[in-house]
Parts: structure tokens; C-alpha cells; sequence
């Protein structure tokens, strides 16, 4: 009797542990299942109202199966490399250093040039703490393909995948890449992967935002969208991958004549250094120059002209030493140059304006588990994505001027 008694309890007991067995199991295949994957697609230059005026099937499937938005705000000033940083980071690029595509830095005695490989690659330039380091701190894995900042070990850290940029890289490849990391064995797999295209930016500065060139672009590129949802599609983790589509900034028309001549106005040579480029400048005059080049400029029409550190609080810009002693912008659509306009630079398209011009403003599409289908959403800001991402992969976020609370409706 007592041996069926001790029988009888030790075969409960081994149920019991495989009960908890098969359940830790369960638990931990179901956890895996739900883990969130992360895949951004930054296509430059991409203005807000460029699928609107072709077929675009696939930018609208992700519209009807996920979430769209009238409409993104991207920090100032609307170029390629604050952006994209600023995306990165959830920083304004007055707060993560990167202040314009080219500018110097007074505290380093340095310059950045983003054609510069040795600029690009240097950590002392960037500030902030882009998502894939915020992800590496905290044991994930990522993967960048051409993101601005991943070429830099921005606090000793690399995403874990990474490409010098080659512009001569076919998209398809790119995307390929991708697929590829995404089927890596769990262990080696990124779980955030970003990545980028220049177009349709290049062909835009050719000819134009409303060009029939940027029209037949756009479908292209809407066609490699699809390309890339059939092949996130096609993998193993298929359910549990967000993908999203979105870009730095818009673009405008320019023209010979909607343009400032400096010249008319001030020497050139009372500027002991002169960053930045049309629409926007940064300089330092030379000692005692700067009142009588402010004073000069803020009569002068389609253009403004501000002391660092007085520029109107909505731009969150200037205050930062690497925007120099004088900020010169020009009017939405007018250039800003040295001398007669050359066709060749003042002609075509061309963005850095201020960016609330609707012209400035960029897209954004996202579908996947995280996010609601059929979602039409309220305009937000680029530097809304990192605090969107990090709690999308359930990440602690860094101090960020984004705020989660702009784009949280967007998420199931």
C-alpha cells in the first residue's frame, strides 16, 4: 500500500514538472513569436504629396493594411544629414550636433562634410545616442544599410551590421541584403534593420519636384516597396515584422528668378568663415563685422537674417556654437548665392527651407503587428521616430526632444 502511495505521488510529481516543462516551452516559443522586428526605409527626398499624383499600389497597400499620415514635419533645417540623424537620435539637430549637411565645429576647431569619409566616420561630430546603440546597450541586435551615423562608433558602438555608403549599391541588392540578415539564425538575427535610398532626392535636384522624370521615379520606387513586403513576407518571421516607409524631407522648385545676390549687398570677404549653402548659411563675420552684416541683411527682402540664439523658438535651431555667429536663410523657394545665377545651381529643385513650407514636409507609411490597420493619422514630427521604434521593441529609451505621445495612436 505504501509503495502505490510513493508510485502514485512520484507519477504526479513527473506530471507536474512536464506540465511546467511543456508550458516554460510554450511560454518561450509564444515569446519568441511575439518578439517585435523593426525594418525603416528612408527613400530621400520623398515629398508628401508625390503619391498622390501617380499609381502607387503598394504604398497604398500599406496605407489600407497599416498606417499613413497626411503629412511629416521634419526638423530644421530640412536637409538630408540633420535628418536623418535627427531620426535616429529623437533629437532636434540643434541637440545632436549634426547642424546642417556641412559646418564647423568651434569646439574642435574641426570640419564636417558629409562627402567627407573621414568626417563621416569620426564619433566626435555626433551627439545623442541613435536608437541602434540605445538597442546594443540593452543586449538586441541591429543592422544598418547606408543610415547616417551608423558609420561612426557614436559611443564605441556600431550597429552590428553595417555599410560604408556606396551610392552605386542597385536598391534590389539592398534589399536583398536585408532579407538576407532577417533570416539569420535567432542568435545572429537584428531586430531592427534601417536602411536607405537616395532617390527620388538626386533626380529632384535634377528637374524638379513636378517633373514628369520624379512622376515615373516615384513608381519605380513604389515598386521596390513591393519588392521588399513580398520578401519580408516571404520570411519565417514574417508576422512579426513592422515595416516602415518614410524620408528626411521634401522638396521645391528653384529658379533663376527667385534669387538674393549677397553681392548686391554684402563683400564677401567681411566673412572669415561661411557654412551651409542655399537656402541656409551659417557664418562668422570678421572681428566687427557681425552688426553691420546684420544690420545690412534684415532689410533686405526674401531673406532673414538672425544672431545665433534669437531664432524664433520653432525652429529649435541656433543655439548650438556649430551654427556659428549669423543665421541666413532665404525665403521659402528663393536662393541664396554670390553673384549672377547660374542655371546650373539655381534651377531644378532643392529643399533646407523652413519647415513648416508644405513643400519641406515628407511621408510616412507603417504596417505590421504593432500598428493599427486602415489608420489615417495626425501630422507628427521626424523626431518623433526614435521614441516610436524604441517602444515598439520595447527598448528604454534615452532623453529625446520626440515625444511618444504624438505617434502612440498609431499603435495597436
Amino acid at each position: 500500500m505504501k509503495n502505490k502511495f510513493l508510485s502514485t505521488i512520484l507519477l504526479i510529481s513527473v506530471f507536474i514538472v512536464l506540465m511546467i516543462t511543456f508550458q516554460c516551452c510554450f511560454r518561450g516559443q509564444k515569446d519568441i513569436e511575439q518578439e517585435h522586428y523593426v525594418v525603416v526605409l528612408s527613400m530621400d527626398g520623398f515629398r508628401w504629396d508625390y503619391a498622390h499624383r501617380v499609381p502607387t499600389p503598394n504604398l497604398d497597400h500599406i496605407a489600407q493594411h497599416g498606417v499613413t499620415t497626411g503629412y511629416v514635419k521634419p526638423s530644421f533645417p530640412s536637409n538630408t544629414f540633420p535628418n536623418h540623424y535627427t531620426m535616429a537620435t529623437g533629437l532636434h539637430p540643434d541637440n545632436h550636433g549634426i547642424v546642417n549637411n556641412n559646418f564647423y565645429c568651434p569646439e574642435l576647431d574641426m570640419t564636417f562634410r558629409m562627402r567627407d569619409r573621414e568626417s563621416v566616420g569620426n564619433p566626435v561630430f555626433y551627439g545623442g545616442e541613435p536608437i541602434w546603440v540605445t538597442a546594443a546597450q540593452q543586449g538586441m541586435i541591429t543592422a544598418s544599410y547606408f543610415w547616417v551615423g551608423s558609420e561612426a562608433p557614436v559611443k564605441g558602438v556600431h550597429p552590428t551590421y553595417w555599410k560604408e555608403y556606396d551610392v552605386a549599391d542597385p536598391f534590389g541588392d539592398r534589399i536583398d541584403t536585408v532579407a538576407y540578415w532577417l533570416q539569420l539564425p535567432r542568435e545572429k538575427r537584428p531586430r531592427l534593420v534601417m536602411m536607405y535610398f537616395n532617390e527620388p532626392d538626386s533626380q529632384g535636384h535634377r528637374t524638379g519636384p513636378d517633373s514628369k522624370e520624379i512622376d515615373e521615379l516615384v513608381m519605380e520606387l513604389d515598386s521596390l516597396v513591393g519588392v521588399l513586403i513580398n520578401k519580408m513576407n516571404a520570411l519565417p518571421i514574417a508576422s512579426s515584422i513592422n515595416i516602415i516607409v518614410t524620408s528626411d524631407h521634401g522638396m521645391t522648385k528653384r529658379s533663376t528668378e527667385r534669387y538674393v545676390n549677397l553681392s548686391d549687398h554684402i563683400e564677401r570677404d567681411w566673412l572669415e568663415m561661411a557654412f551651409g549653402g542655399n537656402p541656409l548659411m551659417m557664418w562668422r563675420p570678421v572681428e566687427g563685422m557681425t552688426d553691420s552684416i546684420y544690420h545690412i541683411l534684415k532689410d533686405v527682402d526674401h531673406l532673414s537674417v538672425w544672431r545665433s540664439g534669437s531664432l524664433p523658438d520653432r525652429f529649435q535651431f541656433g543655439n548650438n556654437s556649430r551654427t556659428l555667429d549669423l543665421v541666413v536663410l532665404a525665403d521659402s523657394s528663393y536662393s541664396l548665392g554670390w553673384g549672377a545665377p547660374s542655371e546650373r545651381f539655381y534651377t531644378g529643385g532643392g529643399h533646407g527651407w523652413d519647415n513648416d513650407n508644405k513643400d519641406m514636409h515628407t511621408i510616412f507609411y507603417a504596417t505590421g503587428p504593432a500598428f493599427k490597420e486602415n489608420h489615417m493619422h495626425e501630422p507628427f514630427e521626424l523626431v518623433d521616430l526614435y521614441p516610436l521604434i524604441a517602444h515598439i521593441l520595447n527598448l528604454d529609451p534615452a532623453p529625446v526632444d520626440g515625444k511618444l505621445e504624438r505617434v502612440a495612436g498609431m499603435l495597436k
